[in-house]
């Protein structure tokens, strides 16, 4: 730290431990001069030949006949006036970055010019700014936190100012033109790191004047932030940074019950507002992160900002919010909303990332894709599939809230289209972690829960979970057993649409599930007369007794796959897969398996069908009922 030391004579003023002070001499003191409540009994020669201020009071009190003067509005007060006084009577006066502003506001205001004594303290005091203050980075900041408690003598004087462009003039600088010391610690491990930049020593990261702005005032960090950026030379993620390092200090990562309220709120709206302002106009660009933003738009929510400041941040969080995370997105809900985090909030985000990306609400990909997002290069496969990660992630983290209803998931669900999933294990997690806190759940509603996952997109090891979640409906299970069946012959996932059809019956009494029939590749369901029957089951026409034998056996071998998982999946499969491949061939070349209902028994329901009395022995016996387990 720069300082400057006045005058040559020992400090004799002293102090009797109240508010009194006196100078040691000889000579008994003729003024008593009051300065908000303390006295100082001085001489009037020294104060005389120094401030113009003092000539006119002393006049004025003389003529009066008393010999004390007042004076209650001096900048800097009893500590400042102490100082200007020993410099009148040419004592030791030390000045540094923390005093030097009051004492030239002092000075001004006493009136200790060139007018009346040649080198006096306004021009001692300002070849010091010039030549010492000014040219420190750490000495300007100092200076310039003084300031406020200056007003309106630093305006009037421009000290504010001139501390402001000394800042901004060498936070602008080229990096490798920084020769002196200042704070740097986001990369090192302690707490605090004082980096000494030299000529040699390693290079001087672009953003080295960041985190000691972090210690003005918003007021003043406003001034100086306008200064660094009017000057052209600081990239938008610079200043990105920089606003990101202020934020974290000052605003709290969580609320108490009392923060939101009171002068805590208008300091956090007016603190917000002006991080806001002074964000890089260029919305699309990458210049502040979307954690960053989705943080402000979090204490925006908490602090109950106005609808203007959360519309801007929600603008400019849609445009990159592929790249947040689900724990970003997890913004607390201000009462009365019953959930524990902001829900509707997400799925508007989502919903106008969409809108922007040109998918319709019916997630059908539109062909007119917004302007700005096409510029900005986000509107790709990779971006949607990434945002589908992040709201699977993030239903996941909400299904846990037993406040979360039906309609709510399903919409985060359904926000994103099919095509952005390519794989659904996440929405299954989501799914398991809903129906798990909710064992109440009507049917229906399960059945709504459990729809919206396409079991052909789930890992092998989603589907053996699934296949022993005792959680899902019955009819999801069988479509897992099926599926992976599928796969492990060989089919495949994307073969799995021509190997099987599943086609669904609801009965108007709602049942767990109703009808189901597993079709193969090009053949026609017949209508059935049985409203609850379980399904059927239709070979491929036109083969002999060797086709369907070699078919069944193949089905046989299929279903044995399943033997690799565990034992409770096993017995439920053999209890669901009796009751929709048992068949017998009935005239016309149909097979038809009847089930009473879907209970759960661990009996396999009668199938039967009567053949012609023409048919052959073979024929019959294609007409045994077939239980594959």
């Amino acid at each position: 730290m720069k300082f400057m030391k006045l005058g040559s004579k020992p400090d004799a003023f002293q102090t009797d431990g109240g508010d009194s002070r006196y100078v040691l001499s000889e000579l008994p003191s003729d003024i008593v001069i009051h300065v908000e409540e303390a006295r100082f009994y001085l001489h009037k020669f020294p104060l005389l030949s120094k401030s113009s201020l003092l000539q006119r009071l002393i006049i004025e009190a003389s003529q009066n006949g008393t010999d004390e003067v007042y004076i209650h509005d001096i900048p800097g007060g009893v500590k400042t006036f102490e100082i200007c006084a020993k410099f009148c009577y040419g004592m030791v006066v030390t000045l540094n970055a923390y005093n030097v502003v009051a004492a030239r506001c002092a000075a001004e205001y006493l009136g200790m010019t060139e007018d009346v004594d040649k080198s006096n303290l306004v021009f001692k005091i300002e070849v010091f700014l010039n030549s010492g203050i000014f040219r420190s980075w750490k000495d300007s900041i100092i200076a310039l936190q003084t300031t406020d408690a200056l007003l309106p003598w630093s305006e009037q004087l421009k000290l504010a100012a001139r501390c402001i462009d000394s800042i901004a003039s060498k936070a602008t600088s080229n990096p490798c033109n920084v020769v002196w010391s200042y704070t740097y610690n986001r990369k090192s491990a302690s707490s605090d790191e004082i980096v000494e930049a030299r000529k040699n020593s390693q290079p001087v990261p672009k953003d080295w004047w960041v985190e000691d702005l972090c210690e003005l005032d918003v007021e003043l960090y406003k001034r100086v932030m306008v200064a660094v950026k009017s000057r052209g030379r600081i990239t938008p993620d610079v200043v990105g940074e920089a606003l990101r390092a202020y934020a974290s200090r000052w605003l709290p990562e969580c609320f108490d019950d009392d923060d939101g309220a009171g002068a805590y709120s208008m300091a956090y709206k007016h603190l917000l507002e002006t991080i806001v302002w002074l964000l890089p106009s260029d919305k699309g660009s990458s210049c502040c992160s979307c954690r960053f933003l989705l943080k402000l738009l979090k204490v925006s929510v908490l602090i109950g900002a106005g609808e203007l400041l959360r519309e801007e941040l929600m603008d400019r969080v849609v445009l990159q919010l592929h790249r947040a995370s689900a724990g970003d997105l997890l913004i607390p809900a201000r009462p009365p909303a019953p959930t524990a985090y902001d829900v509707q909030l997400v799925l508007t985000l989502v919903g106008r990332y969409m809108r922007r990306a040109g998918v319709g609400e019916d997630g059908i990909f539109l062909s007119n894709l917004d302007q700005e997002m096409f510029e900005t290069g986000i509107v790709d496969d990779e971006s949607l599939l990434a945002l589908s990660k992040i709201v699977d992630g993030y239903l996941a983290e909400v299904a846990s809230d037993p406040n979360l209803s039906v309609s709510s998931f399903v919409a985060l669900a359904t926000s994103m289209p099919d095509a952005a999933r390519a794989t659904h294990d996440g929405l299954y997690t989501a799914i398991d972690v809903f129906l798990k806190l909710r064992p109440s759940l009507p049917k229906a509603e399960k059945r709504k829960i459990s729809s919206l996952m396409d079991v052909k997109k789930l890992s092998k090891e989603a589907c053996i979970h699934a296949a022993q979640n005792d959680r899902l409906p019955l009819r999801v299970v069988v479509q897992v057993l099926f599926f992976e069946q599928l796969r492990a012959a060989g089919g495949g996932p994307a073969a799995a649409p021509n190997m099987a059809r599943v086609v669904e019956e609801e009965d108007d009494d709602g049942g767990d599930w109703k009808s189901r029939a597993l079709l193969v590749p090009g053949q026609q369901p017949a209508p059935s007369p049985l409203k609850k029957q379980l399904g059927s089951l239709k070979l491929a026409g036109g083969g002999d007794e060797g086709d369907d034998g070699r078919r069944l056996a193949r089905v046989s071998s299929v279903a044995n796959q399943s033997s690799r998982l565990s034992l409770s999946s096993r017995s439920r499969s053999r209890r669901i897969f009796d009751k929709l491949w048992a068949g017998g061939k009935a005239p016309g070349g149909e097979v038809v398996s009847k089930s009473s209902d879907t209970s759960g028994s661990s009996q396999s329901p009668r199938s039967s069908a009567k053949p012609p009395e023409s048919k052959s022995s073979s024929s019959s016996s294609r007409n045994r009922r077939y239980s594959v387990s």
